[in-house]
């Protein structure tokens, strides 16, 4: 039993500073969990109370079941890997990864088995008789991970472990990661994981559920999909997603009857007039006081080419760059004065030929995956 509980968990410091304020969490047993969130937002701060390794000012934490808060980091039941790995550079890979075994006092033959098991996990016996000098960060990365398996502990804590990759080590390390988690799951190894990082495309891929912090407190739990298609609020819809979703400034105006939006700029010329669907208008009847909101699109949404099934609305937009990633471009434009992106395949960029910066184009918004978010509180209207 490895679940993890957090019940009003606070940090403040000697200053006064509150970094942490009043977390609530549940994290299941066998779960992988990702902590995420811009620098400050005290997700590693959190991981550290979970270790021993930050008191806890206030609130109860438990690990399977029992609580834990005046525990030393040893008695926890927990292995972490740091940024930095922190490998005895006197010491080849089996001395690093036997080390804390053999000062436990676990018998030759068991730390032994324990190691190899663990290399033969990671894929790298061949590296136990070299030097941490003698490694690249993949592997160094991986002898890290090994240090932590060996322990078998009830929860593993990864602080941005791959942040000191470069991206295309990242992308393998992630995948590497992710199975090893699953493969401890399936042999009946303790495998709860809590894994903070600052990289929202990381949390998407490795986490079966996200945990979006700002500023010491939850924003929103979920999984990747929900936390994509229905954020709680403004942060996290655009904290999650790359190119981040637009979000614009609009009043509610209707037009012959039909509810819609106009987006607002400072000063500027005002966007074309957007209808609402008939889902989001309701919505809007229901919450939205007055008539200023946020209006949120997720470039992906705005096209260059109708879409298939009709469903889309033709607006007229000015040309201010493109992007070319590949197999998809980023289309910048704007409605009026009002600067938004749009993400299309790299075929579409076709209807661009012969258009200047500056000049007049068409985009094709699908109205009907806009979001709504309350101006004063940033929750989701719809």
């Amino acid at each position: 039993m490895a679940q993890v509980s957090l019940r009003g968990i606070e940090k403040v410091y000697p200053n006064g500073f509150k970094a942490v304020n009043g977390v609530d969490l549940e994290i299941r047993d066998g779960e992988f969990m990702v902590f995420v969130g811009p620098s400050g937002c005290a997700k590693s701060t959190l991981l550290r109370m979970i270790a021993g390794l930050e008191r806890i000012t206030s609130g109860q934490l438990e690990i399977g079941g029992r609580t834990v808060n005046e525990l030393p980091p040893k008695q926890r039941g927990i292995a972490m890997v740091f940024q930095n790995y922190a490998l005895y550079p006197h010491m080849k890979v089996y001395d690093n990864l036997a080390f804390g075994l053999k000062l436990s006092g676990l018998p030759k033959a068991e730390v032994d088995q324990r190691v190899r098991h663990a290399a033969k996990l990671l894929e790298m016996e061949a590296l136990l008789d070299r030097y941490p000098k003698q490694l690249s960060g993949g592997q160094a990365q991986r002898v890290a991970v090994g240090r932590a398996i060996v322990k078998k502990p009830e929860v593993f804590l990864f602080d941005e472990p791959l942040s000191n990759l470069d991206a295309k080590l990242r992308a393998s390390m992630r995948v590497r990661l992710t199975d090893l988690h699953r493969t401890l799951r399936d042999q009946g190894q303790p495998a709860t994981v809590v894994y903070v990082t600052h990289d929202q495309v990381e949390a998407m891929t490795m986490g079966e559920r996200i945990c979006v912090l700002k500023a010491g407190e939850i924003q929103q739990v979920d999984t990747p999909t929900a936390l994509y298609e229905r954020p709680a609020n403004a942060f996290v819809a655009s904290f999650i997603g790359s190119p981040e979703m637009n979000i614009r400034p609009a009043e509610r105006q209707t037009v012959d009857g039909q509810p819609g939006v106009r987006l607002l700029f400072e000063g500027g010329q005002p966007s074309p007039w957007l209808p609402l669907p008939a889902e989001r208008a309701q919505a809007l009847d229901r919450n939205l006081t007055g008539a200023r909101l946020q209006f949120g699109i997720r470039p992906e949404h705005i096209g260059l080419q109708p879409r298939a099934d009709g469903r889309s609305m033709a607006v007229a937009a000015t040309l201010r760059s493109v992007e070319h990633m590949g197999n998809e471009v980023f289309a910048h434009v704007s409605l009026g004065d009002v600067p938004i992106t749009a993400r299309a395949p790299a075929e579409d960029l076709v209807v661009l030929q012969g258009v200047a910066r500056g000049a007049a184009c068409t985009v094709h918004l699908h109205m009907a995956a806009a979001h709504l978010f309350d101006t004063a509180s940033g929750a989701r209207l719809c």
